[in-house]
């Protein structure tokens, strides 16, 4: 029997699972933020530790996995892959690959070889391979390099509106009340004080009001209007590039904003980015979890394929909704 590790290395979470070749999960974990970016010494202890009590869990050693795939947030240029080749090496796998996490996400979504992803989780990221294997990334280095979105500049977007709000620039907005309570703020000049006074950074939790009020408030509105349309147009950078405007492809989206939060205010914006430029493009919500992706990709790195059986069993057991609720454990 072949058993596969996937590894999905995130900014909030690292998960590690372990199926064999038919599908079945047999061994999964999680522990804390896998991107080394934000410190390399925690990270691999958070990799470390997701992987070994994956294989604890599975009642396997590292000498029995087959292939491992770890697609690691951060992994984007050569400087990260010399900070990750020896960091990854030192965990004693024997066959394995490293890849951004985008690229796991995107196979997670499609069953075809090439395809186009854009995330809006955390941050925003998109990434493209076409039918010949080449490959781009766009974006997923922050506003300053040309991105806009994820949820730390759509929190600031909501707090920016709130005081624009209060003095009197902007329009009232539903923002206002929903982001004072949230926060556990009087009025909206006690936040801006306090915020002034410490230093404090605006919480990214406070994105997630723009999808409760945005029925009834147009700055909300606007604001995801924006995010979708900056998706769009990084998802038609990538199509031109690989020169994919006339193939049938998958356009999956992924990341909380797009999966979990009320996408319809934003998944109009990028279709009609993209409809026009590419016809046969389909956009489709990644409904499983990344590491998914990963193991499809050590399946067929390792000299297999993904038969439709295995994509139905990973579909059943790797859905978010079941993978959070039945046997990812911290």
């Amino acid at each position: 029997m072949n058993y596969y590790l996937g590894v999905d290395g995130g900014g909030s979470k690292t998960l590690a699972v372990i199926s064999d070749q038919k599908g079945n999960i047999i061994g999964g974990a999680t522990s804390g933020c896998g991107n080394h970016q934000t410190g390399a010494v925690n990270a691999e202890q958070n990799i470390r530790q997701a992987v070994d009590k994956a294989l604890r869990s599975a009642n396997l050693t590292k000498e029995q996995i087959t292939y491992s795939v770890f697609g690691l947030a951060g992994a984007d240029r050569e400087a990260d892959y010399q900070i990750l080749r020896p960091m990854i090496l030192g965990l004693g796998m024997q066959r394995y690959h490293i890849v951004c996490d985008t690229i796991i996400g995107l196979r997670a979504g499609t069953r075809q070889s090439h395809g186009v992803v854009v995330i809006c989780g955390t941050g925003t990221n998109c990434y493209g391979i076409n039918r010949i294997g080449q490959e781009l990334q766009v974006g997923g280095f922050g506003y300053s390099f040309g991105d806009f979105g994820g949820g730390g500049d759509l929190a600031v977007e909501v707090f920016r509106s709130v005081i624009r709000a209060w003095e009197g620039r902007e329009q009232p907005t539903r923002l206002s009340q929903a982001t004072l309570t949230l926060l556990g703020f009087a009025s909206t000049e006690e936040m801006f004080h306090h915020y002034l006074d410490h230093g404090l950074r605006v919480p990214n939790r406070i994105a997630k009001l723009l999808f409760e009020v945005a029925e009834h408030d147009g700055i909300a509105r606007d604001i995801l209007r924006r995010q979708g349309r900056e998706l769009g147009i990084a998802a038609s950078a990538v199509i031109r590039k690989l020169g994919m405007q006339q193939d049938n492809f998958d356009l999956v989206m992924a990341g909380s904003i797009l999966t979990r939060g009320e996408s319809r205010y934003i998944v109009p914006f990028i279709e009609a980015e993209i409809t026009g430029l590419a016809p046969g493009c389909r956009l489709t919500v990644l409904t499983l979890e990344p590491v998914a992706g990963a193991l499809f990709m050590a399946m067929e790195r390792s000299g297999g394929s993904v038969e439709e059986t295995v994509y139905e069993a990973l579909d059943h057991q790797l859905s978010v909704k079941a993978a959070n609720a039945v046997w990812i454990k911290d």
